[in-house]
């Protein structure tokens, strides 16, 4: 299966009413089949850890985690409930790679899962999906300063252009990170305490063969907006799994 890079296309409808703010900066990523779209991933997680965890020795007391726990890896039972209706269900077959840190310091959790191609109403051409879910839970270091910091942050580096918006009653501080360069790329970002969550959902054209997607090449990107309000309920759902009261 070959997929390709997809050009900068019309940006998307107005945003769920459930997010608001004000847009303000923009990520590319190169496209490809899934495989290649969460190795890429992977580089850009491992990037964005190895920076969380070079901070200042002198941030106060430790940070309140709200509950949080990451006793066992919550990969192979998260439920994406609102995403798998909207989008469509998890690929059965693929290897979902994930890794559970432990640590006095920091406790950390990546969860890179595919989702089942669909139809992309254009001959062969199919559209894939992708969701990268990331945890921490900062015990000894407040991450509220790194975590406004690197609000145009992204596993390419500094992107300004990128829509950026807040999303309203969601922990201590939420927003949505639009990128349409590279593939179609959605993420909510959302800092409780000493916990930092963030969900992507990824979008990117598979064709059959080379001929096929040369044919192709400058469709247009791959439309996420209508699934912001699945992303924001299924982030709801993912807090509300790993708190545990008391």
């Amino acid at each position: 299966m070959i997929s390709e890079p997809e050009m900068d296309g019309a940006a998307g409808a107005a945003a769920a009413h459930d997010v608001v703010g004000d847009r303000v900066l923009g990520e590319r990523r190169p496209r490809s089949h899934w495989m290649w779209a969460l190795g890429g991933m992977a580089v850009a997680s491992a990037l964005w850890a190895a920076a969380v965890l070079v901070y200042g020795a002198d941030g106060g007391g430790r940070p309140d985690t709200h509950g949080y726990r990451l006793d066992a890896d919550p990969c192979p039972s998260l439920r994406l409930s609102s995403i798998r209706t909207a989008v469509g269900p998890r690929e059965p077959t693929a290897p979902n790679p994930s890794g559970l840190l432990r640590h006095p310091a920091l406790d950390e959790i990546r969860c890179d899962i595919p989702l089942r191609e669909r139809s992309a109403g254009a001959g062969s051409e199919r559209a894939g999906y992708a969701v990268v879910v990331r945890v921490e839970l900062h015990k000894e270091t407040d991450p509220r300063a790194e975590f406004e910091a690197r609000q145009r942050v992204t596993g390419r580096g500094y992107e300004p252009g990128a829509e950026l918006e807040s999303v309203p009653d969601l922990g201590d501080l939420a927003y949505l990170l639009t990128s349409r360069a590279g593939n179609a790329r959605q993420e909510i970002r959302v800092l409780e305490g000493g916990a930092v969550f963030s969900l992507e959902l990824h979008a990117f054209r598979v064709y059959e063969d080379a001929e096929a997607a040369e044919g192709r090449r400058g469709a247009g990107l791959l439309d996420l907006v209508p699934y912001r309000a699945a992303m924001i309920s299924d982030m709801r759902e993912l807090m509300a799994a790993l708190k545990r009261d008391g």
